[in-house]
């Protein structure tokens, strides 16, 4: 029988199952503590049916083509995020376009959100947006991958096509084992930073909320003023180690937790991620205490440090009002990101590393110009094929970047804010200067400002390119075996 097809029906149905029955978790837990239930509900009951029918329609062990393994990944990330957004609107009375945004916003970790008084939103919808953002940093396909064992090869495919700029060897032999192995390690170091939370004073709804947007790197907080509303500095350190564990590859991290401590030190990229994080951290804070007396705080500058780069957009104080020096060092931060194969989001530290040493080639190859340079990182030499792929996403990510800022600036937005915003959005960062800074939020943007955002979200997750793939016109024709025959001449 030929299952050609079949298998993004049976994904794009497993995931609205599982949106089904988070949902109707969460109207039991509404009903409970006396909250509406009514969206929680009415998202169960549509997305009951539909994912059913889906499910029962596709295989689960069908190999699918690459189109359809990238067809699965861009219907998940959209499906998904536009039925969670059902709560928003019914249980939390924002528009649709605001209930999509803020939804996206959490699939995505970035954490822009368009929420002004949080003291009237239900705390099972604070739950339910910081549930959003711990899926979304471990990725769909990824818990799809780890938890149902039959999909096999399949599995493979989806989770480099969610995410094509990971470069980490396989964990071990069986891309599952690798996916469950990265899985029990981002569900232990959740209960950790709840506990440690707990432990310095949170509540213990808030601990629980605050670890689920800590370790995803997502920056969901349940107060409006983030980690300045508490005031508490063993909350703030809490915060940094578990954002900069949160910026660590989860393949490399494991493998360190598992015994092989020295592959930390060993690894290029992350001795590098630190050196970008202490230098940044350092300016910062003699930025503030040369400029501002009183407010120049290492535990502020690191905190705003870690946060930025690893992409969790947490805030300790307002940086809107620092000395600009200070907020361009952050705003250069957005364009880096976390490290290949973490919750943070951005371009990665891999790839600037390997921008970095193609351009000290092309220097030295003026000197020698029939000299073969190959590029290492580490003791890898990394091949042309994937020299390619990453001038590929940066020159996407520069164009789509550029592409929102001019867009925002026509939809009316201030260029200070169409700027932070796009570079917020497709880095997943979700705080910028202005009036989207830390103290902000996104309420006051255009609509169709807004419209344009939850597209850079939406394609800077998936880094750009399982984006883009959709706009070659190659992508649109049929494979050979679908299109229909011609009738022969009578």
């Amino acid at each position: 029988m030929n299952s050609r097809g079949r298998f993004a029906p049976y994904v794009i149905g497993t995931g609205l199952l599982a949106s089904a029955a988070a949902a109707a978790a969460f109207a039991g837990y509404a009903m409970v503590v006396g909250e509406p239930a009514r969206g929680f509900l009415i998202c169960a009951l549509i997305t009951l049916p539909a994912g059913a029918a889906l499910r029962r329609s596709g295989r689960a062990r069908a190999e699918p083509s690459r189109r359809e393994a990238l067809l699965s990944v861009l219907l998940c990330w959209l499906l998904l995020p536009l039925a969670a957004a059902v709560p928003f609107a019914l249980s939390g009375g924002l528009g649709w376009l605001d209930a999509v945004f803020e939804s996206m916003s959490g699939f995505t970790t970035t954490g822009a959100t368009v929420l002004v008084d949080f003291a009237a939103v239900p705390n099972s919808l604070l739950l339910w947006r910081a549930l959003s953002q711990w899926v979304g940093g471990i990725g769909i396909l990824v818990l799809f991958v780890a938890v149902f064992p039959q999909l096999r090869i399949a599995g493979r495919q989806m989770y480099f096509a969610e995410a094509p700029g990971a470069a980490e060897e396989p964990l071990a032999p069986r891309i599952r084992h690798a996916a469950t192995a990265v899985l029990s390690l981002y569900g232990a170091l959740t209960v950790a930073c709840a506990l440690a939370y707990a432990m310095f004073g949170m509540s213990p709804f808030d601990a629980v909320a605050h670890s689920l947007t800590t370790v995803s790197a997502g920056g969901f907080s349940t107060q409006a003023e983030g980690f300045a509303a508490y005031g508490s500095a063993g909350l703030e350190w809490v915060a940094i180690l578990f954002m900069f564990l949160a910026g660590i590859s989860f393949v490399l991290l494991y493998r360190a937790l598992a015994g092989r401590p020295r592959a930390l030190a060993r690894d290029q990229e992350f001795r590098l991620y630190c050196a970008i994080l202490l230098a940044a951290a350092a300016v910062v804070w003699l930025i503030l205490a040369s400029g501002q007396a009183g407010s120049g705080s290492l535990r502020q500058a690191i905190f705003q440090a870690v946060s930025v780069l690893t992409s969790a957009g947490f805030a300790s104080a307002d940086y809107a009002l620092w000395p600009q020096s200070a907020q361009a060092v952050l705003l250069m931060l957005m364009f880096i990101g976390g490290s290949t194969g973490s919750a943070g989001g951005g371009v990665k530290v891999a790839r600037w590393l390997i921008i970095a040493k193609v351009a000290i080639r092309e220097v030295r190859r003026t000197l020698h110009p029939r000299a073969v340079l190959p590029v290492q990182v580490g003791r890898r030499v990394v091949s042309e094929e994937v020299l390619r792929a990453v001038a590929g996403f940066i020159t996407l990510y520069v164009a789509l970047f550029a592409f929102l800022t001019v867009a925002l600036v026509f939809a009316g937005e201030e260029m200070t804010v169409a700027f932070s915003a796009a570079i917020a959005a497709i880095g997943n960062t979700g705080v910028g200067l202005s009036e989207v800074g830390p103290m902000g939020n996104f309420a006051g943007l255009e609509p169709v400002s807004r419209g344009l955002l939850i597209f850079g979200m939406f394609a800077g997750r998936l880094e750009v390119v399982t984006v883009f793939v959709i706009f070659v016109p190659g992508w649109w024709r049929l494979p050979r075996d679908k299109r229909p025959r011609r009738a022969g001449r009578g």
